[in-house]
């Protein structure tokens, strides 16, 4: 439960800090359940949902780029379903909640299918009423 007499609930926003790495991912899943956090929480996008080819396609020369173009920098970042299956596995092992933040439509269907304990809209979704109301859909019992 949340709010009321019930303490705060922590959320350990690891995004897509893991740098692609799954290890690296379930270490800060760890390291955020060492430091007392409630839920570990990450970022979902279905690349080629979201995205239009040509943004896919656009040159990316930054020097923290992992790829030469867009597409190939956001592929290195963005975990498979299998993947994120794994990570929440890990985490239901270290004992901490595992959630992420549904870039897009058919990442919130996909994270539905994990049975996330709840839904995080990221602040630039919060004007995509399709998205929002897709999300809403999604009910979830309290955690």
């Amino acid at each position: 439960m949340i709010g009321g007499s019930n303490p705060c609930f922590i959320i350990a926003e690891i995004g897509q800090k893991h740098q692609g790495d799954i290890e690296i991912g379930k270490k800060i899943i760890k390291m955020a359940k060492d430091c007392r956090t409630d839920c570990a929480k990450f970022q979902k996008s279905e690349l080629e949902y979201k995205f239009k080819k040509c943004a896919l396609e656009r040159p990316y020369t930054s020097k923290h780029s992992w790829g030469k173009t867009y597409g190939d920098h956001k592929r290195h970042l963005e975990f498979s379903h299998e993947q994120y299956r794994e990570l929440q596995k890990y985490a239901q092992g270290v004992g901490i909640f595992f959630t992420a933040s549904g870039m897009d439509e058919v990442a919130v269907d996909f994270l539905d299918e994990l049975d996330v304990p709840f839904f995080n809209v990221a602040s630039c979704d919060v004007n995509s009423f399709s998205y929002l109301e897709l999300t809403a859909k999604k009910v979830r019992d309290s955690i």
